[in-house]
């Protein structure tokens, strides 16, 4: 439920901590559920669909599922098996025995070759990866790339400069890894000399892989160069044989996300560091299949991740066995959802609003004063070519049609369902190299409290679950609705024309439809947008300005044409537009939690994105009769204006 303006609004705060004014009362009160990492505006949201969601399904067991879709039945299938604790229990490691048998017997890397797809598709790891997906300069096509591995802590920088982080976490890490094998039937000493010998691999990977920082630059990722080129990286895997057989035939052309990973590859991956690479497959195996395995394994897997996130917790087993099965089937969910509780009068409401703010962005270009005419004009195409989703897709995903749960009489253990289903799509996956893109596919559940710009595809999708208050209400005035899901919508428009989705042109592909000049002074833009951020400390670390600058300019844009597209409603209300603005960062989180984020989300911190942006607009000032000597004032010429 959404506390009222007058229950947690602190009037006195406004000049000086909008955040604190608007969410002070909140934060004194709220508290952290003990399975949960934070709490607030998305996660609010996200408890009430799950504990709405659960209830639902909580009658399946008695309902007549002939009536509903078969991805839906299917479903209905795995849930109850994954809520099957006691067969789970019975199973304890028998489910995973054969895959972790299949790394354990393997002898060399000439036999990891011979078997490379296979491996692949059991869901076994690798220390590389191939995807398809589509190709980023010719966005109609899917292309084959070449990614790199997930390390053991969250990120490079982790590993890097006697981090204090790597001595709390990788501990926990170690500690966590030893249980699990011993569970799964090692010695104490088989334990130990297995996860240090994992251990000196992945610290071997890491000085090689992107940092967050560096990923978050998300079109340097784009490297394409010829496979035959690429299989040179490696005297001991042949990438060759290996792409004939997942396709048949190796494509002419691989698209490389971090050539310093694979120029360093050899050196990573050889006869003399095969054990090591043997032991690090094994342990990311076993770290990946404890949710699918019985209770002790579930709350032994999860302990890593909650000393990494604060959770007191794992959990509860009903919960953990609604977030496996609708993770699996997550647009039957989401279709089930968004048919059930999501309207058309929101949906045409919301639809009215994203039009609404459209056409200021176009004002906003063709009137912009550092834009040369050329530059100002595709931008505008750009905005023109803009597609929108919003509640939920046309269909549901057709892979989702191909998964059927095998019985567990027949030998369907939970994991072996999952792990069948990984088989199929990555198989469906694979299928799609060289075909055209399917461009009305979502990347998210319409139960998913959230929204994306997808540059590649110039679209914004807003499923069901965020249209919702605080960001949404029929009930709300227009103004409060503008300074939530407005400031959100502008936010996704503003992606395509932040650092990263500005060099995407109106068909989604990478292709630099800027001047020269016109470039220089967006960068000029976007380092004063770093510098705001940048070192402002936080949760006993600072921010850093160049991982959050991409998400920094969409808020400033989504934040700036909210408050232009509200001004054209009626009922105008600059205040409850802020206010609400600030209502909906609202987050209460762990100390272990804020520093994670800190680390290696390309967002700022709540609280940060909340006053920072408002000392942007003018209209804030007018708004509280924010003056110089304020805490919440920035001088004119400081404030940092792009869209």
């Amino acid at each position: 439920m959404v506390n009222t303006p007058k229950e947690v609004i602190d009037e006195s705060l406004f000049k000086d901590d909008l955040y604190q004014a608007v969410n002070g009362n909140w934060l004194k009160d709220a508290t952290i559920p003990d399975d949960h990492a934070s709490t607030g505006g998305f996660m609010d949201l996200n408890d009430n669909i799950e504990k709405t969601l659960m209830a639902d399904f909580d009658k399946l067991p008695e309902t007549d599922l002939s009536t509903f879709n078969k991805p839906f039945q299917e479903f209905a299938k795995l849930y109850q098996l994954a809520q099957n604790f006691d067969q789970r229990d019975k199973d304890g490691a028998d489910p995973i025995k054969p895959l972790l048998n299949k790394i354990e017997n393997l002898r060399d890397l000439s036999e990891l070759t011979n078997q490379l797809k296979e491996w692949n598709l059991s869901g076994l790891p690798l220390p590389f990866n191939f995807s398809v997906d589509a190709d980023m300069k010719n966005t109609k096509i899917n292309a084959l790339y070449a990614g790199t591995p997930g390390l053991f802590l969250p990120d490079r920088t982790y590993y890097e400069n006697n981090n204090p982080a790597y001595e709390q976490l990788m501990p926990a890490f170690t500690s966590m890894v030893t249980s699990l094998l011993v569970l799964t039937d090692y010695s104490g000493s088989e334990a130990d000399e297995i996860i240090e010998s994992a251990k000196k691999f992945d610290a071997a990977i890491a000085p090689n892989v992107k940092s967050a920082e560096e990923s978050a630059d998300y079109t340097k990722m784009y490297n394409p160069m010829k496979f035959s080129d690429f299989a040179k990286y490696s005297e001991h895997i042949n990438f060759k044989s290996y792409a004939d057989d997942l396709f048949g035939e190796a494509p002419e052309q691989i698209i490389v996300t971090d050539p310093k990973y694979f120029e360093a590859f050899d050196k990573l991956v050889n006869p003399d560091t095969f054990s090591d690479l043997k032991n690090w497959m094994l342990v990311k195996f076993l770290t990946s299949a404890t949710s699918y395995l019985s209770e002790e394994f579930r709350q032994t897997g999860s302990t890593y991740s909650r000393a990494l996130s604060g959770k007191k917790t794992a959990s509860s087993q009903k919960k953990s066995a609604f977030y496996l099965a609708s993770g699996v089937f997550g647009q039957t969910v989401g279709d089930y959802y968004a048919h059930k509780y999501f309207g058309p009068k929101a949906k045409a409401d919301v639809e009215q609003m994203v039009r609404s703010m459209i056409q200021v962005y176009q004002q906003r270009l063709e009137n912009n004063t550092w834009l040369s005419k050329a530059t100002s004009e595709k931008a505008v195409l750009k905005l023109s070519k803009l597609e929108l989703h919003v509640g939920y897709p046309d269909k549901i995903d057709p892979l989702e049609y191909e998964y059927k749960v095998i019985p567990q009489g027949e030998g369907g253990t939970l994991f072996a369902n999952v792990n069948q289903f990984i088989r199929i799509t990555k198989e469906a996956r694979y299928a799609e190299l060289g075909k055209p893109v399917d461009r009305t596919r979502w990347d998210m559940s319409a139960n998913t409290v959230n929204a994306y710009y997808d540059p590649s595809k110039n679209i914004i999708v807003f499923p069901a679950a965020i249209l919702q208050a605080p960001f949404y209400s029929l009930e709300q005035s227009a103004s409060e609705n503008y300074g939530g899901i407005g400031a959100v919508i502008a936010h996704e428009i503003s992606h395509a024309f932040d650092n990263n989705g500005s060099q995407f042109d109106e068909l989604g592909n990478l292709n630099n439809w800027w001047t020269d000049e016109d470039r220089e002074s967006f960068n000029k833009l976007a380092d004063k947008m770093i510098a705001e951020f940048d070192g402002i400390p936080f949760a006993g670390s600072k921010v850093n300005g160049k991982l959050t600058v991409s998400e920094n300019i969409a808020d400033a844009g989504g934040l700036s044409c909210a408050n232009e597209a509200a001004k054209n409603e009626g009922d105008y209300d600059l205040k409850a537009f802020f206010i609400n603005w600030a209502r909906i960062w609202r987050m209460k989180s762990t100390k272990e939690y804020m520093q994670l984020l800190l680390n290696i989300d390309v967002h700022a911190p709540n609280e940060l994105r909340a006053n920072v942006q408002v000392k942007n607009i003018d209209d804030f000032y007018t708004a509280f009769n924010v003056a110089e000597g304020d805490k919440m004032y920035l001088p004119t010429n400081e404030r940092v204006k792009i869209w």
